[in-house]
């Protein structure tokens, strides 16, 4: 399959599942260059998933300046680029090149899942199916390893949970199902300290839910604490097993984004 068939097929692929990613076009050139004008570039948040404008130090450059636009929620969603490749880049040919980068799903509708588990595993392949952006946090790296292989599914590994807090973009929906209690509190409690929302929630019980209350207020927080947060989680229907919760959570979050 020609190289631009392979990349267009792909930005098809991105974007009917809503993942951001941005195309790099070589548009312009003089002198000594790697590749022809019109040579296409894809980069995802991971980097380069299809086509090629020259490879080396350029492409790695393009790569990092994709990468750059793609994390920020400020900046154009279009830009030109002029490097001189000898001076700029550091290669030995001479030539200048210019890029056409453009950003696409800047605003995807994030989803951010702390814990890899079994209920996980079966939201996250019905979520890959729609168009969301979803993260998936966990210190274990054998269960980050059974997910699925999605477009718009971002499986990170961190030491510390509630350190990536930080890290979630603004208006994601977030959910919380690690191995237990130990450590869903250190998550919601530093989410509740220093972020909001429009949808966060903790699997679990009910009385699991009234120990989390009770240890947050304990903690220093004082909001209104049916209000922040949900638990358990997922619309009332289904039985009691990971592929019918994980449907009743996807629901839920259909439910609060509306239309």
């Amino acid at each position: 399959m020609p190289v631009t068939a392979a990349v267009f097929q792909q930005m098809t692929e991105l974007d009917r599942a809503g993942a951001p990613f941005a195309c790099v076009t070589l548009i312009a050139a003089k002198g000594s260059v790697p590749q022809e004008i019109g040579s296409k570039l894809l980069v995802t948040e991971v980097g380069r998933i299809a086509g090629t404008i020259g490879g080396g130090r350029v492409e790695e450059a393009a790569i990092q300046h994709a990468q750059k636009m793609i994390g920020t929620s400020a900046g154009p969603s279009c830009e030109t680029v002029e490097w001189n490749l000898q001076r700029d880049i550091g290669m030995t040919c001479g030539g200048v090149v210019t890029f056409l980068f453009e950003r696409f799903h800047r605003n995807s509708w994030n989803i951010v899942l702390f814990g890899a588990g079994h209920v996980a595993q079966s939201l996250a392949r019905l979520l890959t199916s729609l168009r969301c952006r979803v993260t998936i946090y966990d210190t274990r790296p054998e269960q980050l390893t059974q997910l699925p292989t999605a477009p718009n599914l971002h499986a990170q590994l961190v030491d510390c949970l509630a350190d990536a807090v930080a890290e979630i973009p603004e208006g994601a929906f977030v959910a919380l199902m690690t191995q237990g209690h130990r450590s869903d509190f250190p998550v919601l409690e530093r989410i509740l300290q220093t972020r909001k929302f429009p949808y966060l929630g903790v699997i679990g019980s009910a009385a699991k839910a009234a120990v989390l209350k009770r240890e947050l207020r304990e903690s220093g927080i004082t909001e209104d604490l049916d209000r922040v947060f949900r638990c358990p989680l997922g619309l009332p229907l289904g039985k009691d097993c990971p592929e019918e919760i994980a449907i009743s959570i996807a629901a839920e979050f259909l439910q609060v984004r509306g239309n």
